[in-house]
């Protein structure tokens, strides 16, 4: 997932410095309780797995582009209900930056905008988990509504990002406003998809009670 090069340029690029920064600061309040609760151990191990299932989304999984950006299946929602916030934080931080490195270089002068873009509705996704999931409800009972809910949080928040850079970096003549609906009436059809594969992967870790109390998934997968 990246905003096309071209879009925002010179000074209009601060603003994305800014974002990303105060992504960074709460990533960094989310690591630290992270840490205090389970350990570094932990952390890292379920970084490493969100790093390289970003990756694998990124790279391996269908993607298109459409309009101002592409249209990835991220599977936001589906690292933090397995791994917690803050390991899902910094996979998609890592898993973007290796990417842009790695594969696609041009695409590193938009790390700013693509960071507050995946990482801030990952923390609405965050704040919205506490209300849409009642206290003492394990991941894995979620229902189709729950997951639903949680899925449209954070691709209808990256939709609302990419919108928001387009505009301010390219105005609202007619092509680019055309541009911006084409990408984000594609990027809803991912909403088709999202929950099926959270209600999946979650039956399977049902079915796998062994990785009760494992440092590599979160606590709240399996209890309060």
């Amino acid at each position: 997932m990246h905003i096309e090069p071209g879009i925002v340029t010179g000074a209009k690029l601060v603003l994305s410095y800014a974002t990303a920064a105060g992504a960074a600061v709460y990533s960094a309040k989310l690591i630290w309780e992270a840490l205090r609760d389970r350990g570094v151990l932990s952390l890292v191990g379920r970084a490493v797995i969100a790093t390289i299932a970003v990756f694998v989304f990124f790279e391996l999984l269908p993607h298109v582009a459409v309009g101002v950006s592409e249209v990835h299946l991220i599977l936001g929602s589906t690292l933090l209900l397995i791994l917690g916030t803050a390991p899902a934080a910094i996979g998609l931080a890592l898993g973007l930056l290796i990417q842009g490195a790695l594969l696609a270089p041009s695409d590193l002068p938009q790390y700013a905008m693509n960071l507050t873009t995946l990482l801030v509705p990952l923390f609405g996704l965050h704040v919205l988990s506490k209300h849409v999931i009642a206290k003492g409800t394990a991941y894995v009972d979620l229902t189709f509504k729950q997951c639903l809910a949680m899925s449209a949080t954070y691709q209808g928040g990256i939709v609302a990002w990419v919108a928001f850079w387009a505009f301010y970096g390219s105005g609202f003549g007619a092509e680019n406003v055309s541009a911006v609906l084409s990408f984000g009436a594609a990027y809803m059809l991912v909403l088709l998809i999202e929950p099926l594969a959270d209600l999946a992967v979650l039956a399977a870790a049902k079915g796998m009670r062994r990785l009760e109390g494992s440092a590599f998934v979160t606590p709240r997968l399996y209890a309060i």
